[in-house]
């Protein structure tokens, strides 16, 4: 019962994006091969920002089921910090993309 749990919650969470609740832009909707990179690259973002949360949600589930058990407590720290870490990377990973598309951008003067 215990590991059907965090999949039921990962569908009631997921359900709203098969509706279509929740719309995402379509990546492959460019008209350059840069505009595609960074619609891509924004699709992925999007995604990401919307694992986090459930993975938070679901390391908290694991958390409090434990019932004392050291092993279940430790792997849902470890979930916790594994998506912390995963979501600073993925903000740094912005960041230099942003960073190198300023400094790489040819600026002309008018």
């Amino acid at each position: 019962m215990q590991k059907g749990l965090p999949f039921l919650i990962f569908l009631g969470l997921a359900l709203p994006l098969s509706v279509l609740a929740i719309t995402l832009p379509n990546p492959v909707e460019a008209k350059t091969f840069g505009e595609l990179i960074n619609n891509i690259i924004n699709f992925i973002f999007n995604i990401a920002l919307a694992i986090v949360p459930l993975m938070i949600v679901i390391a908290g589930f694991y958390f409090v089921t434990a019932g004392g058990d050291p092993e279940q407590i430790k792997k849902a720290k470890d979930l916790i910090f594994y998506t912390v870490v995963g979501f600073i990377i993925i903000l740094l990973a912005r960041g230099v993309i942003e960073l190198l598309k300023q400094t790489l951008t040819i600026k002309t003067i008018k």
